[in-house]
Formats: C-alpha cells, sequence, structure tokens
C-alpha cells in the first residue's frame, strides 16, 4: 500500500488511452473523459490518447511518466495493451499483462476459483464451432435456466438467461456474435453484489437493485431505476463472506490495483463469484468511484492511487 492517500503526487506527465476498438469503446470514452479531466484539474499535464486511431509503437513517449489505462473490454483488459506497454518500457495502472488476460476469460479465472476453492457457478466452455445438438445436450444435464456468456467480454454484452431449450439458439447467436467462445453457466437466482478493491484495500460493498432480470447493459449505463445500496438488512457474518469471497477472488487472480468482483448471493445466504473485472469504469457513475466516495476517497484520490501504485512497483523493477 503506497501512502498516496495522505500524500498528493507530484505533477506528472500522464497519457490516459480509452477509446479503442471493442465493443465497449463508449464507455471508455466516458471513463477516459472524466480521468482525463479530474486528474488535470489535480495539477498534472494529461493527453488523451486513442489506440484506436493512433499507433502506440510509433507514439512520441518521451513525455510521458505513467499511462492511465481507461480502455474497456478486448484490447485494453485482455492483456494486450499491457504487452504493449511492457514492451515499450512504460508504467501503467493496473494488472500486468498475465492477470489482465486471465481475468478476462470467464473460463480460465472460473479454473483459477476452483483450484483456490472459491465459490463460481459451474460452467461448461463451448465454441461457435461446436455442433448445436452437443451444445443442447450440455445445456440439458446443467439443467434450465442457464445463462450464456461470450468468454471474454465485459459489461454483460452477449449476456442471456435462457429459460428454455426453445430461447438457447437465439442466446448463443446473441454471445458468438461478441467472441468465438462462449461458456453456459449455472443460473444462480439472487441479490447482485460488487466488491471494490483498491491496492488490497476493500471499499464499501454495493447491493445493485435492477428491475432487470440481471444487471445487463442497459442497468448499468442508460437505466435510472437501478439503485445502489450501501445499507443492508443481512446478518454481519453474511456481509463479511461476501467480502471474504471478493478478496479471495481477487488473490486466486493475483490482481493489483484496482479491481472489482462482481458476486451474486443465493437465497441459502451463500456467495457466487461471476466474475473480476480489472479495468472497471471510471465515470463518477462508476461502482468503484462510488463505493470509493462511501469510504471518503474522492474521484481524483482514487485515479491518483491507481497510478501511484503502479509508479511504486515500476520503481522497484530491476532495469535492463
Amino acid at each position: 500500500m503506497t501512502d498516496s492517500q495522505n500524500n498528493p503526487l507530484p505533477s506528472l506527465k500522464i497519457v490516459v488511452l480509452s477509446g479503442g476498438e471493442s465493443a465497449e469503446r463508449e464507455i471508455s470514452l466516458q471513463s477516459g473523459e472524466a480521468v482525463s479531466h479530474v486528474l488535470s484539474s489535480r495539477g498534472h499535464q494529461v493527453k488523451t490518447v486513442d489506440p484506436s486511431l493512433i499507433d502506440l509503437d510509433t507514439y512520441d513517449w518521451g513525455d510521458c511518466d505513467v499511462v492511465f489505462i481507461a480502455l474497456h473490454g478486448t484490447y485494453g483488459e485482455d492483456g494486450t495493451i499491457q504487452t504493449t506497454l511492457d514492451r515499450l518500457g512504460i508504467p501503467y495502472s493496473g494488472c500486468d499483462a498475465a492477470t489482465s488476460k486471465l481475468a478476462f476469460s470467464k473460463s480460465a479465472s472460473k479454473e483459477r476459483f476452483i483450484q483456490h476453492n472459491v465459490n463460481t457457478p459451474s460452467y461448461v466452455l463451448i465454441h461457435e464451432s461446436d455442433n448445436a445438438k452437443r451444445i443442447a445436450q450440455h445445456a440439458r444435464s446443467m439443467g434450465y435456466p442457464l445463462v450464456v456468456k461470450p468468454d471474454a467480454q465485459g459489461s454483460s454484452l452477449g449476456v442471456s438467461i435462457v429459460q428454455t431449450p426453445e430461447e438457447l439458439p437465439q442466446a448463443l447467436a446473441r454471445c458468438f456474435h461478441y467472441d468465438s467462445f462462449g461458456i453456459l453457466e449455472s443460473a444462480i437466482k439472487g441479490t447482485e453484489w460488487t466488491v471494490s478493491v483498491v491496492d488490497g484495500q476493500v471499499l464499501p460493498l454495493i447491493q445493485i437493485q435492477t428491475p432487470h432480470d440481471f444487471f445487463d447493459y442497459e442497468a448499468k449505463y442508460h437505466e435510472d431505476s437501478t439503485q445502489y445500496l450501501f445499507e443492508f438488512d443481512l446478518p454481519t457474518n453474511v456481509i463479511q463472506s461476501i467480502i471474504k469471497t471478493g478478496v479471495n477472488a481477487c488473490e486466486a487472480l493475483g490482481t493489483t490495483g484496482i479491481v472489482r468482483v462482481d458476486l451474486l448471493l443465493d437465497r441459502f445466504q451463500q456467495p457466487w463469484v461471476l466474475e473480476v473485472n480489472t479495468i472497471p469504469g471510471f465515470t463518477d457513475h462508476s461502482l468503484v468511484p462510488k463505493a470509493a466516495a462511501q469510504a471518503g476517497i474522492d474521484f481524483g484520490e482514487l485515479c491518483e492511487r491507481a497510478l501511484a501504485e503502479c509508479l511504486t512497483q515500476a520503481a522497484h523493477k530491476p532495469h535492463n
């Protein structure tokens, strides 16, 4: 843990990466704009760069101390951009390339959760080239309702809750629109929760309530009726078990920096991890900034902490 929560960072030359070509481009641009604005207001020299418009290999990095990655989805969260920045020798916020790649694949991270005894819904990995009858067979043996998701995608894009076999083909088409791999996942009926972790510090827990079937793209970004609760009518031990499960999920993947864990709590008050987001939303209405504000950490401080941690790590890395 750095002492950045007490001492503001010295003035830095920061490149904020946002936009990109993923399905989450629109949200990424919003995150990048919010981060750039708040870091500029805190005395930093900030440039915003969209990797879909500018080639990072030929970009002049001479005037950059650190990169803030606000790229959501493919290329930003899957380890690709991290690999590029490692090659260029530029420090960046968030997890390293290997951890990013692991966390972005739902099947790979589930395998890691299973190895570390972190509760996660059972699943089957599928591919768009698989025989339709075989997928239907997997679904039947898993039982309905079930969830169909792209293996590597964010913001609930391409996700369907499937109640009956008749709904499966359409759900598969939606899933494979975003990724050639997908998963069938046991549907857990329960309440939705998110655990935010900043450099190992757990921020206040949030319960999400939405009139939608689940916290989908519309509920996340366009729906005023979504509610975010910080007070819960639950026993302390249940609250603690949700938090502990979220922290265990981060430890299983080896995450660093600012991460968000999405969970469900079933009717037996058992938490289940759905996924770990290594580059959560950074707009003022995103979940992690909401949790940070509840803990008395304003948005600017939160963004600076993301950078302070990676600069500390970069300072301790051996130089070739």
